[in-house]
């Protein structure tokens, strides 16, 4: 199981909550798609105990720091794009500011997965086959709900889920 979440902004009380019930839940990975904010974040995160990838968004402050605090305990910083592959599939992990883009990644053919943030508004859909899932707002700053998305690599299936 991989946990994806994205749009923290700075929201230290969402993201220990976020945190808890991604250890609790026993994924493998956690997938962030972007707008951590601050490089202050990373005390949360070092408790995550599953693989963190993530990639900037476009609030995005003290990259330089963000990337190295955040390295100290394992993370692994992308920049604005990741291709990667995790239980033998391919996923694309962004922020996802450029709709064109979401939707040319989707039917390029090349990934199983693709990963976005950027809107706040949870969404699991397939485009050409391909599954998009974006985890909504952690934070819950702009829809009042916070959000994590789910997905299982062997099913293919995903959830989302208010928390």
């Amino acid at each position: 199981m991989i946990g994806i979440i994205s749009d923290t902004h700075d929201n230290l009380e969402a993201v220990e909550d976020a945190i808890e019930i991604l250890n609790n839940k026993g994924v493998t990975a956690v997938l962030h798609a972007g707008d951590l904010v601050s490089p202050f974040m990373a005390r949360a995160f070092s408790k995550l105990e599953p693989e963190l990838y993530m990639v900037f968004g476009n609030n995005e402050g003290d990259k330089i720091t963000i990337k190295s605090w955040f390295e100290v305990f394992g993370a692994t910083i992308y920049g604005n794009f990741a291709s990667l592959e995790i239980e033998n599939r391919k996923i694309a992990l962004l922020h996802g500011t450029n709709e064109k883009i979401i939707d040319s990644l989707a039917k390029s053919g090349n990934f199983d997965l693709v990963v976005r943030g950027h809107t706040h508004e949870p969404s699991i859909k397939q485009i050409s086959g391909t599954l998009v899932i974006n985890p909504g707002e952690c934070c819950g700053v702009l829809s009042g709900k916070r959000t994590l998305a789910f997905w299982d690599p062997d099913t293919n299936e995903a959830e989302i889920i208010e928390f």
